[in-house]
């Protein structure tokens, strides 16, 4: 279980003009600004939770993570971890945690992925059985086969991010975070990767924290939302709930032959093209079954779909609530 109860974190930052005689003069005087990364933040995430951390950049969610793993202390409050204060007990709880960086790596960049695989092997001192039967399990279902035996400065984007995946599993973590894993990746490595990850979680349990801007990795893998917003929780919810907290209203896509379907009180036409018409509704007045007998009362439908506001609509929309 991961437990963050007001946790607080400022940086001092040194600030200067531009210019070689600001440089010079910031080597005797300077001044600072304090940042507040992260101001009273409080959540609980249960054990095999899957939750989404969503924010701007700077809201704090590289800082979160940053002291969820024992890298930085925070100025006030209690983050516990599997029972484990990070900063205080970072080598047993490294052990316990997986970590991947979409823009940093943990593999040595001159080395073939295999050697990579064997240091981490012995820092983590994980034994010889369940290392070899963890390289074979990630292998196969990451598909790593034909790129153990490359330097990782030979890799593709999508096959480094498979490995790293499999090298922050290599000793059985409990909890993983996950910092932009998908970012870069052609569309069929994000599939097999969000696949990967639901499959993490479902199988062995993992508790994962996702932190990421692509929403439809929010969309395909997480049910629990946070949203951080300038060092503070703003949001902490489920997907749908937050998405009816947006808007109770539904779109519905209608591709049909002839005239255009005549629209009853209460639907709004957001798209109209030749035998396409997208319309806007609310399903508590008009339920869905009913929208779509009377539009076929008046025209011949030939498809129909139904969906709710996107992820991303509904991020940018939260985005604006909340001034961010």
């Amino acid at each position: 279980m991961i437990e963050f109860s007001g946790v607080s974190k400022t940086y001092r930052v040194a600030r200067r003009q531009a210019g070689m005689g600001n440089a010079l003069k910031s080597f005797f005087s300077r001044e600072y600004t304090l940042v507040h990364a992260l101001t009273d933040v409080s959540f609980t995430i249960n054990d095999g939770e899957m939750v989404g951390y969503i924010g701007p950049n700077g809201a704090g969610k590289s800082t979160t993570i940053k002291i969820m793993c024992g890298v930085l202390t925070p100025d006030s409050g209690t983050c516990i971890i599997n029972g484990r204060i990070p900063c205080k007990e970072r080598i047993a709880h490294v052990r316990d945690i997986g970590v991947v960086f979409g823009q940093r790596s943990q593999l040595w960049w001159d080395v073939p992925v295999a050697d990579s695989f064997d240091l981490i092997r012995d820092i983590y001192r994980v034994k010889e059985n369940d290392y070899r039967k963890n390289v074979n399990d990630l292998t196969e279902l990451l598909d790593l086969g034909e790129i153990l035996q490359t330097p990782v400065r030979n890799l593709s984007l999508g096959q480094r991010m498979r490995c790293e995946i499999a090298a922050s599993l290599l000793h059985n973590p409990k909890v993983l975070f996950l910092d932009e894993p998908t970012i870069g990746l052609d569309a069929v490595s994000k599939i097999a990767v969000r696949k990967f990850i639901q499959r993490l979680n479902t199988e062995k349990g993992t508790t994962i924290l996702l932190t990421t801007h692509d929403m439809q990795d929010i969309e395909a893998l997480t049910q629990r939302v946070l949203l951080i917003g300038r060092g503070k929780v703003l949001v902490d919810g489920t997907l749908a709930g937050l998405k009816k907290h947006i808007t109770s209203r539904k779109t519905m896509t209608i591709e049909y032959r002839g005239q255009p379907p005549a629209l009853w009180e209460g639907m709004l036409p957001v798209q109209s093209d030749d035998g396409r018409l997208v319309i806007s509704f609310d399903p508590s007045e008009i339920p869905v079954s009913q929208a779509i007998t009377r539009l076929a009362q008046t025209t011949e439908l030939v498809d129909v779909s139904v969906s709710d506001i996107s992820t991303e609509e509904m991020v940018a929309k939260l985005y604006k609530e909340y001034s961010l």
